[in-house]
């Protein structure tokens, strides 16, 4: 079934993670996928993946800090494709501890990925996406972006603020007319490389401190860390028409975590 046929798709994110199994996903049900991350190496290898197996996909080194990259990305895919219909938001990082240790650096870089990114790229994609007629926009929020952590406080702000301005642009989309739906996606324990970079030492040393099958076991109803696959195939489900009556929503996939 090719529920994305004929369709653009910008991933953010995409080296790895959510953002891979996402990319992989919706080229498998026929969109043309632009895949971007600051691992250039990284999206370019999952771009090969997708080619290799006879889908249409190109890699972008990116920034979603930059205003600057996003504006040379978007003029990009303007030039190549001509249109843009979905945008998946996923690029993020996450540092956790006391927030008595937290630096202000360590508290805007989160800002300037977690929330900014997304702002940004809402901004900067909008103007393809209404000249392509319509579109949906999926920003990958998180449960701490409905709960609080004592830990992740920091994290927490970004991700709701990523939450409340999906709803926000949701609203302005259907008051101006733009035909674009903005939701997002909020996924709990999952076992993806964020995990490596969580502690302030991990950060800096990259090493993998915390382990989520662990966390899940102890923390999620049914006590298991969820996959990649289970959010791409909610992102699935709200890029393509299946899900035209959302807007403004909150898609949560937790396994009862936030429950």
């Amino acid at each position: 079934m090719q529920r994305l046929k004929n369709r653009v798709a910008l991933i953010t994110g995409a080296a790895s993670g959510i953002g891979r199994a996402t990319a992989e996903t919706l080229a498998r049900e026929g969109a043309r996928v632009i895949a971007t991350d600051r691992n250039q190496a990284g999206v370019q290898a999952v771009v090969t993946g997708i080619q290799n197996a006879g889908l249409q996909a190109r890699a972008l080194s990116q920034d979603v800090a930059s205003e600057t990259v996003w504006a040379d990305v978007i003029a990009d895919i303007r030039l190549h494709e001509g249109a843009l219909h979905v945008v998946v938001n996923n690029a993020g990082i996450a540092w956790a501890g006391s927030i008595l240790d937290m630096s202000l650096d360590d508290w805007r870089k989160q800002q300037a990925i977690n929330l900014e990114g997304v702002f940004l790229g809402i901004r900067s994609a909008v103007p393809l996406m209404r000249d392509s007629g319509s579109g949906s926009i999926i920003n990958v929020s998180s449960v701490a972006g409905l709960k609080g952590s004592a830990t992740l406080a920091g994290y927490c702000a970004t991700k709701g603020g990523v939450r409340l301005l999906t709803k926000g642009v949701a609203l302005e989309s259907a008051a101006s007319g733009w035909n674009i739906r903005v939701n997002s996606v909020h996924p709990g324990i999952i076992d993806t490389n964020i995990w490596q970079t969580v502690t302030p030492a991990a950060m800096r040393i990259e090493s993998n401190s915390v382990d989520p099958h662990a966390l899940a076991s102890v923390s999620t109803p049914g006590g298991k860390a969820g996959h990649a696959q289970d959010i791409a195939n909610g992102i699935l489900f709200l890029a393509s028409d299946e899900s035209s009556y959302m807007n403004g929503a909150e898609l949560v996939i937790d396994m009862g975590h936030s429950a």
